[in-house]
């Protein structure tokens, strides 16, 4: 080889390696593939969207009798008929979803806070106070949910906020199971050891250390937990025990209830849109799963 080719060859520029790809951009690249997910986004947006800002768009009030009572779909200006009261079926949608999704979402951030400390401190210090807190949620587990949350509404009133804190108070077990597992097999590991071996304390390796590595999982359940605590808050509703004061959908639900046989389309709109909402929830913590947990990448 001649000086000049050697020359060449060594002013020729290295190509620049390729940036690292985040890890949360690395997940979301994975979630957008998954097509259901991405349906179920749309549709739990939109929802959300409509929930937000259709009151200020559709004025109707939903407590006011509009028509008269049972007017079916389509046989009036009211798009979706009215209810056994004469009032708007949309106005109500509308309205509701904004209670709903609200008690939804405030439940399930409230059964994360619980389940996720519980299930955090057992499964970091292990021994005694591991036995004492399993302990606990084996109490909470064996009670009938539906029953101990009815109990807890009627004890302290129907509202907004109650509803939300019994849902949140009889959810939280298997956050906190799930939360345990993963402090048990986290804290073993030789990253843990070494935080330990520094001088860590126990509140940065259970917080900062070991919880941001345990998220993953918890992700995925808090995002199927909003679905639940919708559903346990059409239940609720449905039984009579939701605020007097506020529109939700298992209130439009079991209020139009005895008139099911005649006019179905009371009990109908509520009932999808409380499907829809669970559905695109479900699509979404499905893609979110399949997405964050590596071993489900490749399926």
């Amino acid at each position: 080889m001649s000086v000049t080719d050697t020359t060449a060859s060594i002013a020729t520029p290295l190509k620049p390696l390729p940036k690292p790809v985040s890890p949360s951009r690395q997940v979301w690249q994975m979630f957008r593939q998954n097509h259901s997910a991405m349906i179920g986004l749309f549709i739990l947006f939109a929802i959300i969207v409509i929930s937000i800002f259709g009151p200020s768009l559709y004025t109707v009030s939903p407590r006011d009798m509009v028509w008269m009572p049972l007017t079916p779909p389509g046989q009036s200006e009211y798009l979706l008929g009215t209810d056994y009261l004469g009032r708007d079926l949309l106005a109500g949608l509308i309205n509701g979803g904004r209670v709903t999704i609200t008690i939804g979402f405030s439940a399930a951030v409230l059964t994360i806070l619980i389940g996720v400390t519980i299930g955090a401190l057992a499964g970091f210090f292990g021994g005694r106070v591991d036995n004492v807190l399993m302990r606990v949620t084996e109490f909470f587990q064996v009670l009938p949910n539906l029953l101990f949350a009815m109990v807890v509404v009627m004890l302290f009133s129907p509202s907004l906020i109650n509803i939300a804190i019994a849902i949140g108070i009889v959810s939280w077990t298997s956050t906190a199971r799930l939360t345990r597992a993963e402090f048990l097999k986290i804290r073993e590991m030789d990253y843990v050891k070494a935080e330990r071996s520094i001088g860590a304390g126990n509140a940065r390796l259970i917080w900062k250390v070991i919880l941001p590595n345990a998220a993953p999982p918890l992700i995925v359940v808090a995002a199927l937990s909003i679905g639940s605590a919708i559903l346990f808050e059409a239940g609720l509703s449905f039984l009579g025990l939701s605020d007097p004061n506020a529109m939700s959908w298992g209130r439009m639900i079991g209020d139009n209830r005895p008139y099911i046989l005649d006019s179905s389309w009371g009990v109908t709109f509520p009932g999808i849109a409380i499907f829809l909402t669970v559905l695109a929830i479900s699509l979404v913590g499905d893609g979110l799963n399949d997405a964050i947990n590596p071993k489900l990448r490749q399926r």
